[in-house]
């Protein structure tokens, strides 16, 4: 064949995808990409409930950073992707857990701190646990522990911590711990007469309140007063102080001694409270403990669960580990404690216990959009104050 021939010969010209094929190519590329991007450096959250109040509200929208504390490898692969736990608007699981592969986690470029908002995984889901939560936390069902409930809390304990809290001030290692500035505790406010409750509560941003009768501290029932129970800051507490019609606002803390039902642990042989609980060590890698009555109480379910034992026994006064009897025992992992900033109206570790360090999500970072659940009109609907407001 001469050059020429060859020159002269038609080419083949390729086949023009479809309009059908060229939409599903550009599909299946956003799903892979926004796979990754979820997965590798950060996802999207909604708060769905107060627990974290005044810091982030109900209808905020987060964006979660897995790059600073180091994203975790898939444990269950076999998902639909972009879907957790079911299908979306369907009770359809999105998985399989045919396979469970190991967990790793990449490095991250900072460890957890005290005061950290972190998103985690909720560990009472395991399958020996949820049922031990119902009372706290009633619509828990077991997952793999990629695929459990999202979490929102502040971190108050990092490993090795000395965790105590006095009359709801929080304590490490002997040393109080500022208060983040939004914090939200319980007050009654004592009035004089009755309260116009939209301009007084709601326009100071206050909705969680309720009529009360009561003086707190005072077993005279004489001495009761009319007045308010409510949920809110410690900079609008104060304010309330300046209305006219206000006698006092006292905060409400549960006694010193007063056992508190369904707190963790449960043990007769603590009476703490949601105010008055610990001290407690926090456990850390490496860190040994002796197996006492409440210790067993407290890391129980952590040697059972958590730490990579097997045939695992947990009596109320002994842990038997393949049948041999263990009188102290060195933690596996890392772990933490969590606290809502609505002290008084968050099941956190208080309830459920320690947040295993292979839990951890990552760090919220910032507020990207809110949408009030309930707007006094259509205008108020988006929040745009706390649009694109960092999280502290």
């Amino acid at each position: 064949m001469s050059v020429a021939e060859t020159i002269s010969k038609p080419t083949s010209t390729p086949k023009k995808k479809s309009a059908a094929r060229e939409w599903f190519d550009s599909v299946l590329f956003a799903v892979v990409a926004a796979t990754l991007i979820r997965w590798l450096f950060f996802s999207a959250f909604v708060i769905p409930t107060p627990s974290m109040e005044n810091s982030l509200l109900v209808g905020d929208y987060l964006f979660v950073s897995r790059l600073h504390y180091g994203t975790t490898t898939p444990v269950t692969p076999l998902q639909v992707p972009l879907s957790h736990q079911t299908i979306w608007g369907t009770n359809i699981p999105s998985y399989l857990d045919w396979i469970q592969l190991p967990q790793y986690r990449l490095p991250g470029f900072t460890d957890i701190k005290n005061g950290d908002v972190v998103v985690f995984y909720l560990p009472v889901e395991h399958p020996d646990m949820y049922k031990k939560y119902s009372n706290v936390l009633p619509d828990l069902h077991p997952h793999p522990t990629d695929l459990r409930s999202n979490y929102i809390k502040r971190c108050v304990g990092i490993p090795g911590d000395k965790l105590e809290v006095r009359l709801g001030q929080v304590y490490v290692n002997g040393q109080a711990q500022a208060s983040p500035v939004r914090m939200q505790n319980e007050y009654f406010v004592s009035v004089k007469t009755a309260v116009n409750e939209e301009n007084v509560f709601h326009k100071n941003g206050i909705v969680d309140y309720a009529p009360f009768t009561e003086t707190f501290g005072d077993s005279i029932a004489a001495n009761d007063e009319m007045g308010y129970v409510v949920k809110t800051t410690g900079a609008l507490a104060e304010k309330l102080k300046t209305y006219d019609f206000v006698k006092r606002v006292q905060p409400v803390f549960m006694e010193k001694g007063l056992k508190e039902p369904y707190l963790f642990p449960a043990s007769d042989a603590i009476d703490w409270n949601k105010d008055n609980y610990g001290p407690v060590i926090v456990p850390k890698a490496g860190m040994t403990v002796p197996l006492t009555e409440v210790n067993i109480a407290l890391y129980g379910d952590i040697i059972r669960n958590f730490d990579g034992n097997e045939n695992v026994v947990v009596d109320k006064d002994k842990i038997t580990i393949g049948g041999k009897l263990i009188t102290s025992y060195t933690f596996e992992q890392d772990y933490y404690f969590m606290m809502g900033d609505n002290r008084h109206d968050s099941a956190d570790s208080r309830y459920w216990g320690f947040v295993p360090k292979d839990h951890v999500v990552g760090k919220a970072v910032f507020v990207w959009m809110s949408i009030d659940p309930n707007p006094t009109s259509f205008i108020k609907k988006i929040r745009w104050d706390r649009i694109f407001r960092s999280i502290d």
